[in-house]
Order: C-alpha cells, then sequence, then structure tokens
C-alpha cells in the first residue's frame, strides 16, 4: 500500500542542539502508527513540522504524492493533517456543534443557519459514533468528551492524516476505553492516525505500527506485533529500566497526616483517610471524583463545607495556604504549567521559590542562586539544555523533577501529591517514583492521588478506593491484585 505521507531525512536544530537528525518516517491510510520516544527525544518538532508550525531545516515530506521542503499551517491544512493537542482547543463558551462546525458556519442570506449548523453537527458526530448532544455548551464537557468533538471537527474538515497527543492523559479507563474505541474506528475508515502516548501498555494494545525516536533519531521502527515492553522501553531510553517495589522502612506508629469527614458539595463526602510517618497511602478513584478536589482543599486554597486535616497531631485550619504550609504539609498539584511553576522563571528560580530565606528575599546574587539550586539538580536529576534556561524550555519529565524538588526539600511532615509522574516518560517516572520511596523511607507521610493503577500498586503501602466522594474500599495493597483494584474503582468485578 502506498503510504499517504512520507518524511524523509528531516532535520531540525535549536540554538545548534539538534532536536532532529535525519528522520524518516512513512504513514499508510487506515494505519494507527505510535510515535513513541522519552520527553525531549524529538517527537514534538516532529509533529510541529508535519502541521507547519516549525520549518524543517533539511528533508522533505510528501503528501499526495507531491513532495514539499516546508508546510505552512494553511498547507497541512489543505492536505488533510490535522493536529489534536494535549490541551484541548474547544471555544468553550460555544455549543458543541458551533464548535464542530467553526470556521465554516452554514448561512441564509445574511444570518447563520442554525438548524443547519445542529444538524450537520449532528452528522459528523453520528458518523464517527460519537454520542453527544450537538446543543451542550463545550465547557461542560469532560475531557473525553472534548477530544472527540475536536476529532470529528478536524474529520469534518477533511482531515485524513490526524495528529492525537496524548488523547487520554488523565482519563478514566471508561473514557480512556471511549477514545481508543474512537481511535480504531478512524482507522477503519481508512484515516491514518498518529497516536502519541506515554502509556505503554495502551500503545501497545491499540497501535499497527510503533515507531521509536531517541536523542532526535529513528533507533525503531516496526510493526506493534514484533515488540514487547521491554523491548520498546529499551529503545526509547537506551537501557533496561527497571522500577521495582524497593524494601522500605516499616511505618511508623504515629500519623503524620490524617483528613477525617471531609466535605465539599457533591464532589467530597465524609471523605477519611489516615497516613502513617513513612507510609504511602495512595487515593484511586473515576476521573473528576473526590481525589480531584484534594489539592485545593488540603492546600488551602480553598474552604471545604466541614471535616478536620490533621498534620503531626495538630488540628490545620482549612482555607488558608499559609496554614497549611505552616504545619508541614506540603500539596504538589498535578497541573505543573499553570499552578506549580512559574514558566517565565529560570530553573534555579523555580527550585528554590519555596525557600522560606529566598521566598522573603524574591531578588537575590544569581551566583548564590546557582549554588544554592545545583545539588537540587543534581539530586533530582534535572537535565536542562544548557545552563539556566526558563522552566519552560524543559521536556515534562524535567519540569516534575523540579516542581518535586521546589517542595520537597523544604523538609515536609507530610506530603499530597496529585498524579505525580502525569505524562512524563519511562524513565523519569522511574526516578520520580523512586523519589517518592526515599520520601517514605525517611518517615514522611505520603498521600498520594494518581489515575494509575500500575503506579499505586507500585508505590503505596494502602489504598483507599473512592466513588461518589466516598471511601468505598480500603485495602493493604499485598492483599489486592491489580485486577481486583481496577474493578473496585469502577464499581465492578475483576474480569
Amino acid at each position: 500500500m502506498t503510504p499517504v505521507l512520507r518524511v524523509r531525512v528531516v532535520s531540525k536544530s535549536f540554538g545548534g542542539a539538534a532536536a532532529l537528525k535525519g528522520v524518516d518516517l512513512d504513514l499508510h491510510p487506515g494505519e494507527i502508527h505510535a510515535l513513541m520516544g522519552m520527553n525531549g527525544a524529538g517527537k514534538s518538532t516532529l509533529v510541529q513540522i508535519l502541521s507547519g508550525v516549525q520549518q524543517a531545516d533539511s528533508g522533505t515530506v510528501e503528501v499526495g504524492g507531491r513532495t514539499y521542503s516546508a508546510l505552512t499551517v494553511r498547507r497541512a491544512r489543505r492536505l488533510g493533517i490535522a493536529c489534536v493537542p494535549q490541551r484541548r482547543e474547544l471555544a468553550t463558551g460555544l455549543t458543541v456543534a458551533e464548535n464542530v462546525l467553526l470556521g465554516d458556519l452554514p448561512t441564509r442570506g445574511p444570518t447563520v443557519h442554525w438548524a443547519a449548523v445542529r444538524e450537520q453537527a449532528r452528522e459528523a458526530l453520528h458518523g464517527l459514533g460519537i454520542d453527544i448532544d450537538v446543543e451542550r455548551v463545550a465547557g461542560t464537557l469532560t475531557v473525553a468528551e472534548q477530544t472527540m468533538v475536536e476529532v470529528a471537527r478536524e474529520v469534518r474538515r477533511g482531515g485524513r492524516i490526524l495528529i492525537l497527543d496524548e488523547p487520554t492523559a488523565c482519563l478514566s479507563a471508561k473514557d480512556a476505553h471511549r477514545i481508543r474505541s474512537l481511535v480504531r474506528a478512524l482507522r477503519d475508515d481508512g484515516v491514518a492516525v498518529v497516536y502519541i502516548s506515554h502509556y505503554i501498555d495502551e500503545v501497545m494494545a491499540v497501535a499497527d505500527r510503533l515507531t521509536v525516536l531517541r536523542d532526535g533519531a529513528v533507533v525503531t521502527s516496526a510493526p506493534a506485533a514484533d515488540m514487547d515492553t521491554a523491548s520498546l522501553v529499551r529503545s526509547m531510553v537506551g537501557r533496561d529500566v527497571v522500577s521495582r517495589r524497593p524494601e522500605r522502612p516499616a511505618p511508623q506508629h504515629e500519623n503524620g497526616l490524617a483528613v477525617r469527614g471531609l466535605r465539599h458539595g457533591r464532589a467530597v463526602q465524609d471523605f477519611t483517610v489516615e497516613v502513617r510517618k513513612g507510609e504511602i497511602v495512595a487515593v484511586l478513584g473515576p476521573a473528576g471524583d473526590a481525589q480531584s478536589r484534594l489539592f485545593d482543599l488540603l492546600s488551602g486554597r480553598r474552604r471545604p463545607d466541614g471535616g478536620e486535616l490533621i498534620v503531626d497531631g495538630r488540628t490545620v485550619p482549612f482555607g488558608r495556604v499559609s496554614a497549611s504550609l505552616a504545619s508541614g504539609l506540603r500539596c504538589v498539584t498535578g497541573d505543573r504549567r499553570t499552578l506549580g511553576l512559574v514558566q517565565g522563571m529560570t530553573v534555579d528560580e523555580n527550585l528554590m521559590l519555596a525557600g522560606d530565606r529566598f521566598a522573603r528575599r524574591r531578588l537575590h546574587r544569581r551566583g548564590e542562586l546557582a549554588r544554592r539550586a545545583a545539588p537540587l539538580r543534581s539530586g533530582y536529576g534535572v537535565v536542562a539544555l544548557a545552563g539556566n534556561p526558563p522552566v519552560s524550555a524543559l521536556s515534562g519529565g524535567n519540569q516534575q523533577k523540579v516542581l518535586l524538588g521546589k517542595w520537597l526539600e523544604t523538609e515536609p511532615v507530610a506530603c499530597f501529591l496529585e498524579d505525580p509522574t502525569n505524562g512524563v516518560d519511562v524513565a523519569a517516572m522511574a526516578d520520580i517514583h523512586g523519589l517518592l520511596d526515599d520520601l517514605a523511607s525517611n518517615g514522611v507521610a505520603v498521600l498520594l492521588a494518581s489515575s494509575s493503577a500500575e503506579e499505586v500498586m507500585r508505590l503505596a503501602d494502602r489504598v483507599v478506593v473512592v466513588s461518589a466522594g466516598r471511601v468505598v474500599a480500603h485495602h493493604d495493597i499485598t492483599a489486592i491484585t491489580r485486577d481486583e483494584l481496577v474493578a473496585t474503582a469502577l464499581g465492578g468485578q475483576p474480569q
């Protein structure tokens, strides 16, 4: 079968640093082609070149039998290349119908033909097997539904080469299944899909072909059936990555963190959990359930309707960030881009931002900042491009390490971490798991909200499962299997 898209010896450098080195890629119609690699491997740069956002320094892209040395955004769209980014791009104040037909609203005379807008949007959604009310406001959709609407919009615009960037990140198992079913339907309709994901098990289940980038170059391109998880990870990282559960000291008898009877609207109802010093307790549940509100409530950003927060034996008032910090509780957000890090500040400034002495002084001598930040960079394995760049220039995994280093070096008594490995590659994930093991080994009480059952099984001593804002199950991690844990979280039975 003739490829619908060919990439040949494409290279791209930024400031002397090579992001892509002679990359070749073939994409066939009716194929799900997974593009894999660690953060910083060159995936984003290649996607930007294919979608016309960046121009390659050399090489060609062939689409529909014509060869191009450079694509613009307009030309890429005209050629049927469309990208659905990880950060959704719907107009949240408009309806689903308006979003699907955005830029192409049918008119009747001088006015918009609203009945036709709704009918054409329904046809676009139903053609892909998507059942969403077209009159809903986009801002009320779940993340999975937003993804589906964006896909429908791009396919309606003529997208036959669809790039999906982390389409199932932060989704429940049920919603992730809906997205994978949609992707398979696109493949069956002849659409060529470039699928980017850090979830290796998912990629192995959905992809027809895998291409792995490492340090800007293709190291593997093969049918998915010819690869296994170990060989895929080895191709991505360049070595074997082992992330096994280590032996940790037994937790202390003393509680470091206790949350009792926490209530907040309908989302959190009588949530109770206790964490001993030196223990990791995980909270697992469907996306959007109680665990998604814990960061705001425990950090002091929001005041709950009721409940009690106790850190190291002392009651902490809710609704005050300063009180939460003073208690020794450190809350690490899952939204590192907007809440966790100051994107315009440098790596070193972000690392030192939470330290009391530097927070009071705000501005200080550059040499002193570098001297104090250097051991944190080293200890947390932060790898910057060069020098001390803005933190926004780092890969997702390195940004996450900066976020952890910022808070975990402030001598916490207890920590709450919200999806600490979301959107990071397998090597960074193993590093972060090691950091959390060390944290617990040093006697810190760790409460972990994770969307990954595998991560919970790897890290936690105990797990509490939440549903409809309440704790519905409580297990010692040695007394439950991964499948039983997933079934409990979904309210069903293990398969």
